[in-house]
């Protein structure tokens, strides 16, 4: 089950999303953030 969210991004950061788009790699907005959120509980948990 998915929980729709709402945050804030700088526009920077939000470019960057928009790039990472355009090359293919993800399907919408939530997928490269549900990735990145992924990939820092994983670097986090190792680093305990």
């Amino acid at each position: 089950m998915k929980t729709k969210l709402s945050i804030t991004l700088d526009n920077e950061t939000l470019l960057e999303i928009e790039k990472q788009l355009n090359s293919g790699r993800f399907r919408n907005k939530s997928h490269v953030v549900e990735y990145a959120v992924k990939k820092l509980l994983e670097v986090e948990q190792d680093g305990r």
